[in-house]
Formats: structure tokens, C-alpha cells, sequence
């Protein structure tokens, strides 16, 4: 992906290094607690899930922070890159998104925020762990990012790349476009009624879910046509990743077999599919419509 000269966003809050607590609860991820997810199939009994053994899993970046003798976090080159290009991310974010919401007349676009941390950290919709993966807190308006997350994509998923990367962080301002555009709070209350984790519930999740892979490919269709920014190989990362952040393979990966009822972001084949409708067409309207009307025997 070529970002050279691109402006870094200065809506980043950057907490890594300290300490966070929290009460209970957390906005929506990308891929729900992806890792987590995944050993809890392999061993977790009942479903449970053992944070600790989860969150010492993922990734090195955290490990290789170092402080020096004045007590001052130190990090890796790897994680300042990756601190740099997920602020030019944000920025290419701001910059695309207040464009489409001007032009398609929707609105006034107002930038999240984009909170770095390590380990765990507050969070308007309670505490935010590494485990959980990157997610959006609409009670902020802000996406939350662990960069050891990246480290765990390519070591425990096998997805890898910068456009990869920026699909996660898209994914979350997706989240954020549905926030503004009223889509978020019409399905969280649709949730609701049928009751956290019911088939139904799970249901209107994956909706929420493939409607933010649909916008994070509309962001990269208008971030490619104003900056030039796709190279050869980068669409293929971004669909890669997709694929194995889908609830079946996840599953199958896990446990050896999937369990269509408890998906909770789609499978492969959705996110897949999304992603490229939204980076072909670049129609936000016709998204949020067809995420809104799909019947669910399309799920």
C-alpha cells in the first residue's frame, strides 16, 4: 500500500504503556474476540474463554516494549511503524469519509477517535482487553487498537499485510459510519429484544458485521481513486484476511466443524463478498439498504 507522504491523524490517544481497569462490557470488534474465540473451541471448557492463557498468546509487540531508566516506555521499531501507519490509516479515513457523507448528502462526518493501548484499558462500554481484538465503543465514538493484534493476525491466522491491516481499522470505522448514520443503534436495540446471544440476535450481529466489511471496502475504493494508494497484491490481502476471519472457518479451524447458529460476523464467503461489493461499487446507500433489507435466508 503506498502512503508515502500521507499525514498521520492527530485523533489518536495513545495509552500504551498503562495500566487499565475497568467495570464490565465492551463495544463491537471486527471479529468479535477472534483469538479468544478460537482457543475457546480448542479447549475452553463450556464455551469459557481464559483470558490469561489468551492474551498470552497473542502476538510478541507488548513483550518487546522495554523501559529505560527513567521509567519511560520503550518501543520496538516494528510497533512505531505500525503506531505510524495506522495514524495515516485514521487520516486517509477522515479525509475519504467526509468526502462520501458531503457528496452523497448524508451528513456531516464527524472523525472518531482512534485509542491506542496495551494489555487492557477503559473504555465507555467497559473494559477493553487484547484479547477482544481492535472494536468500536459507540459510547465514545472511538476504536480501540492493541498493535500486538497485527502480530496475532499473522501468527495465529495467517493473515499478513499492510492492506490487511487497514481493513481491520476500516472495518472499525465502519462501525462508526453505522453509528452516525443511525443503522448501529436501530439493530443494537433489534438485539436486544431478542436476547444476547439468541440465533436471532446472532443474526442481526453478522448484519452489523458484513454492512462494516461493505464500507470498509467503499473506503478503500475512494481512498485508491483520490491517493492512488492500492498496489498489485493488495485487494488479494484484504480478501485473504476476510476469509479467515470468517465464523466458519474460525470454527472449522478450532473445532473441526461450524456451528451456523452461533455466527456472529458471517462467514468467508460473506465477508468476502462484501468487502469487494463495497470496493467495486462505492456506494454507501446501497449497502446500508441492502444491510438493512436483507432477508435473513441471504445470511
Amino acid at each position: 500500500m503506498d502512503l508515502d507522504g500521507r499525514r498521520e491523524s492527530t485523533n489518536v490517544e495513545d495509552r500504551r504503556g498503562m495500566s487499565g481497569g475497568a467495570k464490565a462490557g465492551l463495544g463491537g470488534g471486527i471479529i468479535g474476540i477472534i483469538i479468544a474465540m478460537v482457543f475457546a473451541f480448542m479447549g475452553g471448557g463450556n464455551g469459557g474463554i481464559d483470558l490469561g492463557s489468551v492474551i498470552g498468546q497473542m502476538g510478541n509487540i507488548t513483550q518487546e516494549q522495554q523501559v529505560n531508566e527513567q521509567g519511560e516506555v520503550q518501543y520496538s521499531e516494528e510497533e512505531q511503524e505500525l503506531a505510524k501507519f495506522s495514524k495515516q490509516i485514521l487520516a486517509g479515513t477522515e479525509d475519504v469519509w467526509s468526502q462520501i457523507f458531503r457528496e452523497q448528502g448524508i451528513g456531516e462526518y464527524r472523525d472518531p477517535k482512534m485509542v491506542l493501548y496495551s494489555g487492557a484499558t477503559s473504555t465507555a462500554c467497559g473494559q477493553g482487553q487484547s484479547a477482544m481484538g481492535p472494536f468500536y465503543c459507540s459510547g465514545d465514538q472511538s476504536l480501540y487498537l492493541d498493535l500486538s493484534f497485527f502480530m496475532s493476525m499473522r501468527q495465529q491466522l495467517g493473515a499478513d499485510g499492510d492492506f490487511a491491516y487497514a481493513y481491520v481499522i476500516a472495518h472499525e470505522v465502519g462501525h462508526h459510519v453505522e453509528y452516525l448514520t443511525g443503522v448501529l443503534s436501530k439493530i443494537h436495540s433489534k438485539m436486544a429484544q431478542y436476547g444476547q446471544g439468541s440465533a436471532q440476535a446472532n443474526k442481526e450481529s453478522v448484519r452489523i458485521e458484513l454492512l462494516a466489511d461493505y464500507l470498509a471496502g467503499c473506503w478503500a475504493h475512494y481512498d485508491n481513486k483520490r491517493f492512488g494508494s492500492i498496489q498489485d497484491g493488495d485487494l488479494q490481502e484484504a480478501i485473504d484476511c476476510a476469509q479467515k476471519i470468517g465464523d466458519d472457518y474460525l470454527q472449522k479451524k478450532a473445532q473441526g466443524y461450524a456451528m451456523p447458529e452461533s455466527f456472529t460476523h458471517g462467514t468467508s464467503q460473506q465477508r468476502m463478498r462484501w468487502f469487494k461489493a463495497g470496493y467495486e461499487t462505492g456506494d454507501v446507500r446501497r449497502g446500508v439498504n441492502s444491510a438493512m433489507q436483507l432477508d435473513y435466508s441471504q445470511l
